[in-house]
Order: structure tokens, then sequence, then C-alpha cells
């Protein structure tokens, strides 16, 4: 069974940043918000020519490069897998269904609930030495009960109700603080979560492979 961890945070919060030090010869970059990395020289990491990027925001393609790096023999030097954002799936395949002349429109927006779940459970189900970072959007929201909570930011009411969060051991808070980036490991009012004894302090360094070193032993 492979590892997932859910990587969460505003729009400017430094997630993909977070990733300017993973080895670029085991990692696998799926873009789909297609805006490409923003840290220097990251185009001689990643590209196509070098076989460890791709863009899209079409689930079917995700899920099809996900069965092809579980599988493919000319994939089993990848270790790391990254999906940058998962709501930049869910948000195109949401402007597909609005543009839609002709069809079952609600029909669709289960789809898209059906999907983003799907793409979450087959991470999970993918080889053993492989590790998946799925990078999200946050939101704060405040229930029925005036209580407030950061959490995974998705499309739809249905998946609020599944709550991504529970397929995950992993979810990691990046923000921006005092003009410093950082990951929130555990608070209260939030979802994200680390397994117990993992790390010493409730808060690290923005820098995944910070996070893959204390999980090691897990």
């Amino acid at each position: 069974m492979s590892r997932v961890i859910g990587l969460m945070g505003e729009s400017g919060s430094g997630k993909t940043t977070a990733m300017r030090n993973l080895p670029a010869d085991e990692t696998f970059y799926i873009d789909c918000d297609k805006k490409g990395l923003n840290w220097k020289g990251w185009k001689n990491q990643y590209s196509v020519s070098n076989k460890n990027y791709w863009k899209s925001d079409s689930f079917s393609v995700v899920s099809g490069l996900l069965d092809k790096i579980n599988g493919d023999e000319k994939f089993k030097h990848i270790k790391y897998i990254v999906i940058d954002t998962l709501n930049g799936l869910m948000v195109a395949e949401e402007m597909r269904i609005l543009a839609m002349q002709s069809g079952d429109k609600r029909s669709a927006w289960s789809d898209l609930a059906q999907n983003g779940w799907a793409i979450v459970n087959k991470c999970l189900e993918m080889r053993e030495n492989l590790t998946i970072i799925i990078i999200c959007h946050s939101e704060t929201v405040s229930d029925e009960n005036g209580i407030v909570r950061t959490r995974i930011k998705t499309n739809g009411r249905k998946l609020e109700k599944l709550v991504l969060e529970s397929k995950m051991t992993t979810v990691i808070w990046a923000v921006r603080q005092d003009g410093k980036y950082k990951f929130i490991l555990s608070a209260d009012g939030s979802t994200c979560k680390v397994p117990v004894d993992a790390f010493d302090s409730e808060e690290c360094d923005n820098d995944i492979t910070i996070v893959l070193k204390a999980l090691e032993d897990y």
C-alpha cells in the first residue's frame, strides 16, 4: 500500500515551492493547474522530455498516468508523485459541466464527486514504495454551530460530506505567517494531522522532504 500525503493551503502559501527539494530523478510531477513550477531551474528538473512531468486537468488523463507509473517497468524508478492540485482537476471539470449545452448535468455533478474520490483511492492502492503528495487548496468555514475549521477545499457537497482527509494519515497545512513560509502539522480548528510521535513540534519548515524524513519509520 502506498503512502498518501495531503498538503493543503491557500494560494501563495508555498505549497508548490515546498516540492523544490524532491529528487527529480525519482519524482513524477502532474501539473493539474497547468501553471508550471516556481523555483529557479525547475524546467531543467521537470519536463516532458525528462519523462517526469505532465500537464493535465482531466481526471481520466491523470488516472491513466497513475496506472502507468504504478505498473509500467519504465517508471519503476519513480518513488514520488505530486498531484498539483486536486482542485485544478475539480475546477476544470466544474467548468466543463457548466459549459454543457446538452446531457444530464445532475449526473455530471455526481461524476465530479466520484472522480475526485476515485483519484484519492487509486493513489492509496498503488505500489508500496510510492509516496503520493496530493496538493489541495484550503478553506476556513464555520458550521451551523459557529465552529470554525480549516480543511481541504472541495467542489460539490458530496465530497464535503465524504471528507477527503479521512483517507489520509498525514495532512499538512502550508501557511505564510509574518513573512515566513512553514508547515503546520497539528492545530486546533483544522484537519491537519500527522502520525503519533513523528514530529517533536507542531510545525516545521516549508520543505516536503522534512516531512518524508520524519515519516520513514511509519
